[in-house]
């Protein structure tokens, strides 16, 4: 009987660390295949896949055509539109700013940093040092902004903070934003 139970937990171990192989190869693979499924469908012609090269070669077609001094001319015209409009301009500055902040050439989630509170309680979060001048906002220099991610999700808070209450970390942004999006499970490299 106890030989049978040890069998049962070495079979139901193996059975575990097969299902931490597999499920995150299979959920990348899913997302992957639903994905390009989505994006062959944008433009419909009868060859499987040529759709997502149309979609994938029309984007880099719009970015080349982007930094040249047509386009550029074009986006401000379309830039004043947008910004002419009240509730738009809010949303199309902020969706602007955030995706200058990620991938443009103003990258601003590039300074990881640790907050720690000023209580002593000793717990702190990890975040992006954004803004060090306030004094748009009304805070001097004494304050800094730091964005800091939730985990599992693309979303999270901006806190206002002493600037003596956040210390950098010498590790590389994304390898930063990679620990705290996966809960602190991933391994952080130095940089």
């Amino acid at each position: 009987m106890n030989a049978r139970r040890n069998i049962g937990r070495i079979l139901l171990g193996y059975f575990f660390r097969g299902l931490l192989l597999i499920v995150p190869v299979a959920v990348i693979f899913l997302v992957a295949y639903e994905v390009l499924t989505w994006l062959d469908q944008i433009v419909q012609v009868d060859i499987p896949g040529l759709g997502v090269l149309i979609v994938l070669a029309s984007v880099v077609l719009i970015g080349w055509l982007g930094s040249t001094f047509v386009y550029e001319r074009l986006a401000e015209i379309g830039d004043d539109i947008l910004r002419r409009v009240p509730f738009l301009k809010t949303v199309y500055d902020a969706l602007k700013d955030l995706m200058e902040g990620l991938v443009g050439s103003k990258k601003k989630f590039d300074r990881p940093v640790l907050v720690t509170p000023q209580d002593g309680s000793g717990l702190g979060q990890l975040g992006f040092l954004t803004q060090e001048d306030l004094s748009q906002i009304g805070l001097g220099t004494g304050y800094v902004a730091v964005y800091v991610p939730y985990s599992f999700a693309w979303s999270g808070r901006l806190f206002i903070v002493p600037v003596s209450a956040v210390k950098p970390i010498d590790a590389k942004a994304a390898e930063v934003m990679k620990f705290i999006l996966s809960g602190g499970v991933t391994r952080v490299e130095d940089e």
